[in-house]
């Protein structure tokens, strides 16, 4: 029997498809550590001019990184002063392999929700702001119906594009969650929308499925006590533009949410 030749798009399509209902292992004979991200072998003449040029921070450590990163996000005291201190950033892997630009967030940053996403897309690379997309569209578009569209503050747990659009490691988020942690500790949020199974896990340190913990209500609480709110997680807008028919349950989540803040009786910020 001759095998039928791989339809790489719908291939990729399905993988896609996968990836965004929050799988992201599958069974194999031997055990493969998917937390490491392992690049493609670079063309030869690609690799004699990296031997050239020194490594970012001299070739700083993931520790050396996030120790950077705690440093520089705790001097921080406003948005805009996290944002620079980002884009001034060299610890993160992601800086390196092809990003335009650092994509720290939009919208209100004295609103009710932080909305956290998984990591900036071609577009949101090529204009410098999250979910300005096609997804984030659609976002806009759920958010404003349900009364929310002035109360989001929208980022990301990485703040590079990833190359390929995959998704980031744990190493490249926990290089940026200093930055993630302070721009929390500023906003002081009511709520906390996370958007997708990468930022779920990030910022739940969980290893659950996006299914399993779609939906319910946790909380978030940064170690040094300095912010704490209610989270809960969402099915990420690319994977309802690929399946429609999970919008209603995406839906149910922003009624939550929306609900969530109505019933907390708390006075607008000023």
């Amino acid at each position: 029997m001759t095998p039928q030749p791989l339809d790489t798009a719908a291939t990729e399509a399905l993988l896609a498809f996968w990836r965004d209902a929050g799988v992201d292992a599958c069974y194999l004979d031997a055990p493969v550590d998917r937390t490491v991200f392992v690049a493609p072998p670079a063309p030869l003449v690609m690799q004699k001019a990296a031997a050239t040029v020194t490594p970012l921070h001299g070739g700083m450590s993931g520790a050396d990184a996030v120790a950077e990163a705690r440093r520089v996000a705790a001097a921080a005291t406003t948005m805009d002063e996290v944002g620079e201190a980002i884009a001034a950033f060299q610890g993160c892997p992601l800086r390196a392999m092809g990003a335009r630009q650092a994509v720290f967030a939009r919208g209100n940053p004295r609103g009710s929700v932080l909305l956290i996403g998984e990591s900036p897309g071609e577009t949101e690379d090529l204009r410098g702001e999250p979910f300005v997309g096609q997804p984030g569209q659609l976002l806009d578009r759920m958010l404003a119906a349900a009364g929310l569209a002035d109360q989001a503050f929208m980022t990301n747990t990485v703040f590079w594009k990833p190359p390929g659009d995959r998704l980031p490691t744990p190493q490249e988020q926990a290089a940026c969650a200093p930055f993630l942690e302070r721009a929390f500790a500023l906003m002081q949020p009511r709520a906390v929308l996370l958007v997708g199974a990468a930022a779920a896990k990030s910022v739940l340190n969980t290893e659950e499925g996006l299914m399993k913990i779609r939906g319910q209500w946790r909380e978030w609480r940064l170690d040094d006590g300095t912010a704490a709110a209610p989270v809960m997680t969402t099915l990420h807008p690319a994977f309802l533009l690929r399946q429609p028919q999970a919008k209603r349950a995406a839906w149910a989540d922003i009624l939550s949410l929306a609900a969530r803040l109505d019933t907390a009786q708390v006075e607008p910020k000023a």
